[in-house]
């Protein structure tokens, strides 16, 4: 059995001036670096991220995974680049860069590293396109931001779009992104440790209570990053709305409860209580080995939490590891990780 993180991320190491990509004015992001292995991600010029050759250079990322015990790693775009905000023409010349960029990045280890390519989300036509191109040149699924602006993933469009990763088969990892600002959400990152979680759980939230599970065919395969967020805790709470207000609660068929079979999370929740709650709510079967490689809020050594867990029988932990991610990214569970 191949141990699978279905959860990291890549940064090529520099990129085409995106002002000359798209014909328009930024502020676009562009890689300062500072050294053969370490550059900061910036905006314009705000520096948005420091970051070291982790992100670009597969030998590394290779030593990484070796000293982790982790055999395949699905290579998903960092948020930043999705450009949701920007007019559909210009995000699909985005896509296409990173996402030509990421396959450069996995080829030296076609076995080991499978890329997962970015849409331009704010338009269901030129998001399948971009889809179908990708699919076609190597990409083996899509990872997409939990929103659009205000539009959620009950969104029609971005329906349309999860149903048409459904009928071509194509996995579909989300990401939460693009998190609300205040003076009380600016401290402390808390952003990223308040705000990041709560998107998450938001989105789970919408595509149950906006009816999208039940419009959507079941073999769309979905998983959602970070445990699913405070989804998993918060469950009870939510079908108790579902039961005492259905006047406002939203159009699904049934309760919250009856969809955790039709969506995975992944295991990057740091503590074996916290794993234990996921698993107990939604199942060993709907858990995946992630990390967020190679950001600083990941986990490493990747998998420390699921290997130390000793509530987990061997079949459960063999299946966080890697059997649930060699049905969702649809591998020959006989061939090492080969594509089925």
């Amino acid at each position: 059995m191949p141990v699978i993180d279905v959860h990291s991320h890549d940064v090529p190491r520099g990129w085409p001036d995106l002002s000359e990509v798209t014909g328009a004015p930024g502020p676009w992001p562009w890689l300062r670096l500072e050294t053969e292995r370490d550059a900061m991600i910036m905006v314009g010029d705000r520096e948005f991220r420091r970051i070291n050759d982790r992100c670009w250079n597969p030998q590394v990322r290779a030593a990484d995974m070796a000293a982790d015990g982790v055999d395949i790693q699905v290579v998903s775009p960092t948020p930043v680049f999705f450009s949701y905000d920007r007019p559909p023409t210009e995000a699909a010349a985005i896509a296409r860069v990173f996402n030509d960029l990421a396959l450069e990045i996995c080829a030296p280890m076609p076995d080991h590293l499978i890329p997962f390519c970015q849409v331009p989300l704010q338009d269901v036509d030129a998001a399948c396109t971009e889809l179908d191109r990708c699919l076609a040149a190597g990409h083996r699924g899509v990872e997409i931001g939990n929103h659009v602006g205000d539009r959620d993933l009950d969104d029609p469009g971005t329906v349309e779009f999860l149903q048409h990763c459904a009928s071509v088969g194509a996995p579909v990892f989300v990401h939460p992104w693009d998190m609300t600002s205040s003076p009380r959400i600016s401290r402390w990152m808390a952003q990223w440790l308040v705000g990041m979680p709560a998107e998450t759980h938001l989105t789970i939230l919408a595509m149950i209570l906006g009816g999208v599970f039940d419009r959507v065919d079941e073999s769309l395969r979905i998983c959602f990053a970070h445990g699913g967020g405070s989804f998993a805790f918060w469950l009870g709470r939510f079908d108790n709305a579902w039961h005492q207000r259905p006047d406002v609660i939203g159009v699904s068929e049934r309760p919250p409860a009856d969809y955790l079979n039709r969506f995975s999370v992944d295991s990057v929740v740091f503590e074996p209580a916290a794993l234990r709650l996921l698993v107990d709510t939604l199942g060993a079967d709907h858990v995946m080995l992630g990390s967020d490689y190679p950001y600083p809020l990941g986990e490493r050594p990747v998998g420390n939490v699921v290997r130390s867990s000793d509530f987990l029988s061997d079949a459960e932990r063999d299946a966080i590891l890697g059997n649930n991610a060699t049905r969702f990214l649809a591998l020959d569970p006989t061939s090492g990780g080969h594509h089925e």
